[in-house]
C-alpha cells in the first residue's frame, strides 16, 4: 500500500508541523481538503498535547500527524546563560524592560517526558513525528504496538539510516531551504547542509525507507519535482504561514510579504539551535554576538521569547522568530482548504 493510499490523501502532501503557528483548525482544514494536516506539541505538555489532538479529533475524522521534539536533554551552564542576559540587556532596555533574572528550560525533550507518551499511548494519533533525533527504543515499541505510523526528520544520509535502524515507517528528508529549525541530531557536528532535492535523491536511492521531501516546497510545481525523484510525498510549512487558520501575529505575516522573505538567514540566536528565519533585528545581532556560545536550546528560546514579548509590547515586532524557507516570496494568503485545493490543481497540471 502506498503512503497516499494508507491516508486516503487526494494529494502526497503534509502540512509541516510548526509550532506556534500550526493550529488544530489548520491541521484538520488541510486533512478534510485531501491533505495530512499536522499538530507540533513539542512546545507544550501533555495536558496542552491533549487538547490539541482533540481539537483535531473534533474537527476531522481524517488521519492527521502529531510532531514532537526529540533534543538532547538541555544542559544548564548558569555562567554561559548570565553572559547571554548581560549581551542582550541592551536591547531590553531600548523597551524599557529588564532581561530575565534567569534562563528555564521551556519544555522537555520527548525522551524526557513519560507523561507526553502516556498521552500518545492513550489516544494513539495517526500519525506521530519526531525532529531533531529519536526517543528511546523502548518509546518507539510503544507507540508502535499502538499502531502508530512513525516519521523522523533527517538532514543526512547517516541520521537517516539512524532513523532506519530505529524501525521508523518513513523519513522527512529536510532541505537546508526549509524554514524553522534544522532537524539535525547533533547541532555541534558538521552540517552537510544538503538541499532538499539533492538529499531526497540521495536517501531515495540509498535509504531503505519511504521519503518525504521538505524544504523550499510551494507550490504543486514542487511536489511533482520531488515525486519524480522519488519522494513518496512533500512537506510545505512556509507555504501555510499566511493561511487565516494559521497562528502568525500581524508582524510576522507582514514580514513574510515584505523584501524580507527574499533574504531568509539561518541563525542560533533566537533558540539556540539552527533555524531558517526572516531576516529582522534579531537575526542582525548575529554580527556583534562577539563569538559568545548561545545558551542550550531551548533555554535561550526564554531569552529570544521575552525579549520578543518586550520589544512587542512596545509596537515593534521585529524581534520575533519569523521562521521561513527560502520559497518565502511565493507565500500565498489563501484559507489552507484553498491551498490545498489549488495545490492540488498545479500538481495534476504538471503530470502528478
Amino acid at each position: 500500500m502506498s503512503f497516499t493510499e494508507r491516508f486516503d490523501l487526494a494529494l502526497p502532501l503534509i502540512q509541516a508541523p510548526m509550532a506556534g503557528v500550526s493550529t488544530p483548525r489548520m491541521a484538520a482544514a488541510v486533512c478534510e481538503a485531501g491533505g495530512l494536516g499536522s499538530i507540533a506539541v513539542g512546545a507544550t505538555d501533555a495536558a496542552g498535547a491533549r487538547a490539541m489532538i482533540e481539537d483535531v479529533r473534533g474537527r476531522t475524522a481524517r488521519a492527521f500527524n502529531v510532531n514532537l521534539f526529540a533534543h538532547g536533554t538541555a544542559r544548564a551552564d548558569p555562567v554561559r546563560e548570565a553572559a547571554w542576559l548581560e549581551w542582550l540587556a541592551p536591547r531590553f532596555a531600548e523597551f524599557g524592560a529588564e532581561p530575565p533574572a534567569q534562563l528555564r528550560t521551556i519544555y522537555k525533550s520527548f525522551a524526557d517526558d513519560p507523561d507526553m507518551l502516556a498521552l500518545l499511548i492513550e489516544l494513539a494519533p495517526p500519525v506521530v513525528s519526531f525532529h531533531f533525533g529519536l526517543p528511546p527504543a523502548e518509546a518507539l515499541a510503544a507507540l508502535r504496538a499502538r499502531g502508530i505510523y512513525l516519521m523522523a526528520t533527517a538532514t543526512s544520509l547517516a541520521e537517516a539510516r539512524a532513523i532506519e535502524a530505529a524501525g521508523i515507517d518513513a523519513v522527512v528528508a529536510q532541505g537546508i531551504e526549509a524554514g524553522g529549525h534544522r532537524g539535525v541530531f547533533d547541532p555541534n557536528a558538521p552540517d552537510d547542509a544538503l538541499g532538499s532535492f539533492a538529499l531526497t535523491r540521495l536517501l531515495v536511492r540509498e535509504a531503505g525507507l519511504p521519503v518525504i521531501a521538505a524544504g523550499g516546497i510551494m507550490d504543486g510545481a514542487g511536489i511533482a519535482a520531488a515525486r519524480n525523484l522519488g519522494a513518496v510525498a512533500a512537506q510545505l510549512g512556509t507555504a501555510f504561514i499566511a493561511c487565516p487558520e494559521s497562528a502568525a501575529d500581524d508582524g510576522y505575516r507582514a514580514a513574510l510579504t515584505g523584501p524580507a522573505a527574499y533574504h531568509t538567514v539561518l541563525t542560533p540566536l533566537i533558540s539556540g539551535r539552527p533555524a531558517r528565519a526572516l531576516p529582522n533585528r534579531f537575526t542582525a545581532l548575529a554580527a556583534p554576538y562577539g563569538g559568545r556560545t548561545p545558551p542550550d536550546y531551548p533555554i535561550a528560546y526564554d531569552a529570544g521569547k521575552a525579549l520578543h514579548a518586550a520589544a512587542r509590547a512596545r509596537g515593534e515586532h521585529r524581534f520575533g522568530a519569523h521562521w521561513a524557507g527560502q520559497g518565502a516570496p511565493l507565500a500565498r494568503n489563501m484559507p489552507a482548504a484553498e491551498l490545498v485545493q489549488t495545490l492540488r490543481r498545479e500538481f495534476e497540471g504538471c503530470g502528478g
